[in-house]
């Protein structure tokens, strides 16, 4: 693949006109390491007029005499300029790159070279040859002997600034993508200094270049986001896709070839792209909204045929699913992120066939909307119902999980609720792809805007700012860390259903049968560590500690590859290191062991350092263990079973969005009717209050039928 860079002049430059060797070290070491991947770099760049003037000028000073110091100098001619600094910026280049075991070329064009045929097939051979030896070619404009009497305009009509030599050459040189990097983070609609401007993700030119009001030139250098644009809508159109990034963060190329969305993107197609209206999410939230009122006009039959849709739609594609997630989960090992998001991120055959069954689980399950919860007979012929029906619009935040969005847009389906996703940087291939896999599936009766994705986190501050936004967003549910969590609860006003920690926790009695004690813990524990439902802290009677038994349930743990801490009597007792906090997800093989005097203490334990999720007993002493169940202040509580039975799917609900540890609305494993509301329906015959004179109240129980 050919790539072309060009590096502006306000890059290269820092505001005293001196080089920020700081961001060329930055982007020579990303040129270094598409060069190790086999990508064909090009670069062309400024500098060479500042850095000539820098030296020249200090030149002139040590040089001047004192009367020459008083009396005003000209300024220094521009040739001269471009041809000392022509050769100290390759020597920058070439040293910087050298430390980098990279080789690289200078290659000095002027505009009047390229109405030579000739030349300019000399140029791709020379070109092609050196990239065949891994070899960067340093492209600029040979200002020095440049005859062109008009700096800043086109007089030639071929190239007039490094931009537009950068867009005829990755014409000429068949690049497969040009990057052309500025001191701004792409194209704004307005001056980026304005609060108001945003950064527009995708040129359409029969929209912007209406719209976009450009200021002055570059004060660094000859073009500035004017000549940025022009050249790249020409090369554009010509046939290569071009990004405008910002030059000044130390991986923004890297982040390119990721797929990332940075920058301004323009490209010959872009007109035709669905994304070119830039659609916010506030406006994402409004077509949720009014889908969902179309979804809900649907009957129940209707309704399951969405999701099973669904449910064959990612079946079909799953082999597109897993390469998408391959590529998040590739570059999640490059970037170092643990394993517990790694594995929480990785979408296996087994975890996409579970998402497939909870989705057909769903479908056939009995219809939750318009359920006739209660009937009452307020008096003779007046009849109140209490009736189940959706929430509205929720939003949904969530980190490295991309299971989670299949879920919850098959519960958001089948509660007739419209939605609002937000997932991680780290699953975006992910999100993407199940989100059209989804959507395609939703007839146009409906709309596929039922389910809108948003992809920039910049707008979620608006979106949770309820007052902004009255009657539209819900409920918002955030998945994730403990600091996602908190973030949310701080930033809205909108209700928000969720939990923080994961810190759950397995009580093993002195009445326990020990083998099944160690079965539960390990399965508590490494059945899925990063898991919010696993177990962090092992309780144990403190007579355990006296007759083996304690001994018996570390070494289990031990032998399943758990690093075991201890709190203050237990890490004494067997010599382990001392846990830092009771207060500790370790979302890995590790967890906190801790000796208790009995089952109270247990509780007392558990109600001041958990998270209020899921806990368990191991007892065969029934009074002990129903002690426990109702003193426990979680939303889950077992006895005698795994904390990982705390899930939605397999508690019968088919999927969940998440696990509530609030008090209010829903608790424990939410699914479809954690996300319903509900209504009341009087009907009468001609009634009135009338200050309650001349009617009979009756309160009476009615049988409820659907």
């Amino acid at each position: 693949m050919h790539g072309g860079w060009i590096v502006g002049t306000a890059v290269v430059t820092r505001s005293d006109g001196r080089l920020a060797l700081g961001r060329l070290g930055a982007l020579c070491e990303q040129l270094k390491e598409l060069n190790d991947k086999d990508y064909e770099v090009i670069l062309v760049t400024s500098g060479a007029v500042g850095l000539g003037r820098q030296r020249l000028r200090y030149r002139r000073l040590v040089n001047s005499s004192f009367s020459d110091l008083q009396n005003p100098q000209g300024d220094l001619d521009g040739k001269a300029c471009a041809a000392v600094g022509q050769s100290s910026l390759m020597a920058l280049y070439d040293i910087m790159f050298s430390q980098l075991d990279v080789t690289s070329s200078q290659l000095l064009v002027n505009d009047g070279f390229f109405r030579d045929t000739a030349f300019r097939k000399q140029l791709s051979d020379t070109v092609s040859a050196l990239l065949d030896l891994r070899i960067i070619p340093i492209f600029n404009e040979n200002d020095a002997v440049s005859t062109r009497k008009a700096s800043y305009e086109d007089s030639s009509g071929i190239f007039w600034d490094n931009d537009s030599l950068a867009g005829l050459l990755a014409l000429e040189l068949k690049a497969d993508l040009l990057v052309l990097l500025s001191d701004v983070e792409g194209l704004y609609s307005g001056p980026p200094s304005d609060p108001k401007s945003k950064l527009i993700h995708t040129y359409v030119k029969e929209k912007h270049q209406r719209e976009i009001t450009f200021g002055e030139k570059s004060t660094y250098g000859r073009g500035g986001m004017t000549a940025k644009v022009n050249a790249a809508v020409c090369a554009a159109f010509a046939g290569t896709p071009v990004i405008i990034t910002s030059g000044f963060a130390t991986d923004n190329i890297i982040r390119v070839l990721r797929g990332e969305r940075i920058g301004t993107i323009f490209h010959k197609d872009a007109h035709l792209w669905t994304s070119i209206k830039e659609v916010s999410a506030h406006d994402m939230a409004v077509a949720a909204r009014n889908s969902s009122r179309r979804l809900q006009l649907l009957n129940s039959e209707e309704r399951r045929k969405i999701l099973l849709a669904i449910a064959d739609a990612l079946e079909t594609n799953e082999g597109a699913i897993r390469l998408q997630n391959g590529a998040d989960v590739a570059d999640a090992e490059e970037l170092g992120y643990n394993k517990a998001l790694i594995s929480r991120l990785t979408l296996r055959p087994e975890k996409i066939s579970s998402l497939v069954k909870s989705v057909r689980l769903l479908a056939n399950m009995e219809e939750p909307i318009g359920q006739i919860l209660k009937r009452t007979e307020l008096a003779d012929k007046l009849v109140l119902e209490k009736i189940s029906c959706p929430l509205g619009v929720l939003l949904v935040i969530f980190e490295s999980r991309p299971d989670a969005l299949v879920q919850i847009a098959a519960l958001a389906i089948r509660s007739g609720n419209g939605l609002l996703l937000k997932g991680g940087k780290e699953a975006k291939r992910s999100n993407a792809i199940l989100h059209k896999v989804i959507t395609s599936a939703i007839p146009d009766t409906v709309g596929a805007t039922l389910i809108g994705l948003v992809t920039s986190r910049e707008e979620i501050p608006d979106l949770l700012k309820a007052s902004k936004i009255p009657k539209l967003i819900y409920l918002v549910i955030p998945r994730g860390s403990n600091k996602l969590v908190s973030q949310v609860k701080e930033a809205t006003k909108i209700p928000v259903l969720g939990h923080a920690d994961g810190i759950c926790h397995v009580y093993v009695d002195k009445s326990a049968n020990i083998d099944m004690a160690k079965q539960i813990i390990r399965d508590a524990k490494t059945d899925y560590p990063a898991a919010c439902n696993a177990m962090e802290t092992l309780l144990v009677h403190e007579d355990l500690s006296r007759n083996g038994g304690l001994v018996e349930l570390v070494a289990e743990l031990q032998r399943q590859g758990v690093e075991v801490y201890g709190g203050p009597r237990a890490s004494t007792l067997l010599n382990i290191a001392q846990t830092k906090s009771y207060h500790l997800e370790y979302s890995s093989l590790a967890c906190t062991v801790e000796i208790v005097d009995d089952v109270f203490a247990a509780i007392d334990h558990i109600n001041q350092h958990g998270s209020a999720h899921t806990e368990c007993i191991v007892a065969e002493d029934c009074e002990v263990a129903e002690a426990f169940l109702r003193q426990v202040d979680s939303a889950a509580v077992f006895h005698n079973a795994s904390t990982r039975f705390c899930d939605g799917a397999r508690f019968g609900l088919g999927a969940e969005v998440g696990i509530s540890t609030s008090r209010i609305h829903a608790r424990g494993p939410v699914g479809v009717e954690g996300l319903l509301t509900n209504r009341w329906i009087l009907r009468g015959n001609g009634h009135v209050v009338n200050g309650d004179r001349g009617i009979t109240y009756t309160y009476k129980n009615l049988p409820v039928k659907a």
